[in-house]
């Protein structure tokens, strides 16, 4: 077993969904209305957002919201991790998420990040979920945090930023923000093997790197972290979709607690696979 599950939702509902599909099993569901520690959770949410045009009145309403609710077990110790988002938008999961945990303390953002197998071979794309335009500071951070993550699946990271241009092949405040935050990436994380700015293609395939940028740090990327969301949005889609990868994701770093997004319409495998993130998450922290 991966972990415990809590269902948060109607019992009755639950109970026929589960009837439905024939499942043997009776899980533990939380209703929220009716919730020994509502009362708790409200005042709770309330000292939280009190100053963000939040009422105690307010409190007790939202509090019952299940993508509130769940982010609030976790906040008062009743939850290891959070998981959300295959009946709503992103949004609706990551923005409460935020405002209650807010991000890891040694991080400014948040970001989003793809598993992508290809023919059995792992990479990390990021940032495909969450910031939409990244600054140069802000790519550096992303990078960091995907390397970080590579190294807590026992995967020795080989980062590469990407972008239209190889090592100034074309002048341009896209490039050069791309190599501004090389600059900020070696000088606050010299333990990271990164290099950049490149093509999405020299940083994969390692004849290019030996015939062309024999000077390259980095070749046979296994990290790519793109330019925009945009970039990584469009590229794991397209590999899933026309390339057959498996994607894993999305994956949330830097958050303030295991609070992990299922995409609307997630299979039984995805969901799976997202609820072994958000325990691996959960026991890093203890």
């Amino acid at each position: 077993m991966i972990g415990k599950p809590l269902l948060i939702g109607r019992p009755d509902v639950i109970r026929s969904r589960i009837d439905a599909l024939g499942l043997e099993c009776k899980p533990e569901v939380i209703n929220p209305p009716n919730y020994d520690r509502l009362e708790e959770y409200a005042s709770a949410y309330y000292q939280i957002r009190q100053r963000k045009g939040v009422t105690l009145a307010d409190a007790r309403k939202l509090v019952q919201e299940p993508n509130i609710f769940g982010p609030m077990m976790v906040k008062m110790g009743d939850a290891d991790a959070f998981i959300s988002g295959l009946t709503c938008d992103y949004p609706e999961v990551i923005r409460p998420a935020l405002q209650i945990h807010h991000t890891d303390p040694s991080v400014k953002r948040a970001a989003g990040l793809y598993i992508m197998i290809v023919n059995q071979r792992t990479y990390l794309f990021t940032d495909a979920t969450v910031n939409i335009d990244p600054s140069a500071e802000d790519l550096a951070e992303i990078a960091g945090l995907a390397a970080d993550f590579a190294h807590r699946l026992g995967i020795e990271p080989r980062v590469a930023l990407l972008s239209f241009s190889n090592f100034g092949s074309t002048p341009h405040p896209i490039t050069a923000k791309v190599r501004k935050a090389l600059q900020l990436i070696r000088s606050q994380r010299p333990d990271i093997v990164v290099d950049g700015e490149m093509q999405a293609d020299t940083a994969v395939v390692p004849e290019i790197i030996d015939e062309r940028y024999p000077f390259s740090q980095v070749k046979d990327a296994n990290v790519l972290v793109f330019p925009s969301l945009e970039a990584a949005n469009i590229a794991y889609k397209l590999l899933a979709r026309l390339g057959n990868a498996q994607a894993i994701g999305p994956i949330l770093l830097g958050m303030g607690a295991p609070i992990h997004v299922l995409q609307m319409g997630d299979q039984v495998k995805d969901i799976v696979n997202i609820a072994a993130v958000a325990v691996m998450d959960a026991i890093d922290r203890k």
